[in-house]
């Protein structure tokens, strides 16, 4: 039991959890909410206008995440949300680690005394949601920001894979059950979720154009107008197609060697999926890639590009990396699956290619290499459309309204 109270230790202090409530907002209207993640920076970079918004109505927030990472507990304590620290392995199926995972979040629930949870991302989704329920939370709001790579075609190819899509689906379930709301962010996960029958009420089912894109921070910026310069954001994993527009770039850069093919993002820790320091080492030293290694900011990456390219046949929701790019004005080169396809009009702001096909993202890379006027109205395009569609004020409009956490 001690082991267990060393790991859920929540970095909340009692002052914190006793904390009354704003009297701004009728007390019939005031709710404690708890957000849930799998990963920590998360919540600044891409929940922290929706934070913002359940703050300002007037709500007690604590936003959860496995890592004590500094600038996002100092960012969260700016705009007034306390930050709690639970144990959570981001990926792999290990029973002892997850269940660890399952009592904390029970632990902090009962804690917290929260009216609504919000978990995104699979596992803060099934421990949280399980956990929430179990502790008697009230109302629980789901945001499925992609199923992930259990639900992929590859998958569920093997034996072991169809198992633990199997587990997962049951997991989901259990998570499920009793939610208030689930949102999706494409038509493909709504059906998933309605198929292997993981609510039994469909009406549950919200689907929202992803999470949405600041436009004021991701501001517009002319492209680069003297040579081609291609970007790839995304964590090194090969479903991200990483290892299929490396190759493209060996082809591109033949009929244009003044294009420059740029890789931004972390290294997983998965040594199945992802793709090693020396691989990444190996094509820099070729000179087919420029690795530019992480960021806490990609705005100038973004602006020093005239594409951004993204040839993932990973299970997204709807990429957050592909609205940032369209916010600040770049043509899209993307793979034409659920999510993904969301965000491209092709022809208009971008091309669809099909995973994992070399030839066609090869095609649609020197298509727009040797026509940059076409590439920066691509890129006019997408500022547009994100505009139009994915303006997170708009997003987070609807989150808060069939959560019930509007200030009126």
């Amino acid at each position: 039991m001690a082991v267990f109270s060393e790991l859920v230790a929540t970095n909340v202090s009692y002052e914190e959890m006793r904390r009354p409530l704003p009297q701004a907002m009728p007390a019939h209207r005031r709710q404690r909410v708890v957000v849930l993640c799998s990963y920590s920076p998360s919540l600044t970079n891409f929940r922290l206008e929706l934070l913002k918004r359940m703050v300002d109505a007037g709500h007690i927030v604590t936003a959860v995440g496995p890592e004590d990472d500094g600038r996002t507990r100092a960012c969260l304590s700016r705009i007034g949300v306390d930050f709690a620290q639970v144990p959570m392995a981001r990926v792999g199926l290990n029973p002892i680690t997850d269940l660890v995972t399952l009592w904390s979040l029970w632990r902090l629930m009962l804690k917290l005394k929260p009216h609504v949870v919000v978990p995104y991302t699979m596992k803060p989704i099934i421990y949280g949601g399980i956990a929430a329920r179990l502790a008697g939370v009230r109302s629980r709001c789901f945001l499925v920001t992609g199923l992930g790579h259990v639900f992929s075609q590859d998958g569920a190819a093997t034996l072991k894979g169809r198992i633990v899509k199997q587990i997962s689906v049951w997991l989901y379930r259990s998570a499920f059950t009793g939610a208030n709301v689930v949102f999706a962010y494409n038509q493909t996960d709504a059906a998933d979720i309605r198929e292997h029958r993981m609510v039994t009420d469909e009406s549950l089912i919200k689907l929202v154009p992803g999470s949405g894109v600041d436009l004021d921070h991701y501001a517009f910026a002319p492209p680069p107008t003297d040579r081609p310069v291609f970007l790839l954001v995304a964590r090194l994993l090969k479903d991200k197609g990483i290892l299929e527009y490396i190759e493209a770039a060996r082809r591109v850069r033949r009929a244009y060697p003044r294009a420059e093919f740029q890789l931004l993002g972390h290294f997983d820790p998965n040594p199945a999926a992802g793709i090693s320091r020396a691989d990444i080492k190996k094509y820099v030293d070729e000179g087919i890639l420029n690795f530019l290694g992480e960021t806490v900011d990609v705005r100038p990456y973004l602006a020093g590009c005239n594409v951004f390219v993204l040839p993932s046949y990973y299970r997204e929701g709807i990429p957050r990396s592909i609205l940032e790019a369209m916010s600040v004005g770049r043509a899209i080169i993307t793979t034409n699956l659920a999510g993904c396809s969301n965000t491209v009009q092709p022809g208009i702001n971008g091309y669809l290619v099909e995973p994992r096909s070399v030839d066609d993202l090869s095609c649609a890379m020197s298509e727009l290499a040797g026509n940059l006027p076409l590439a920066n109205d691509m890129g006019m395009r997408s500022r547009e459309l994100a505009q139009e569609k994915f303006d997170v004020h708009l997003v987070n409009d609807i989150l808060i309204e069939r959560m019930a956490l509007g200030s009126s």
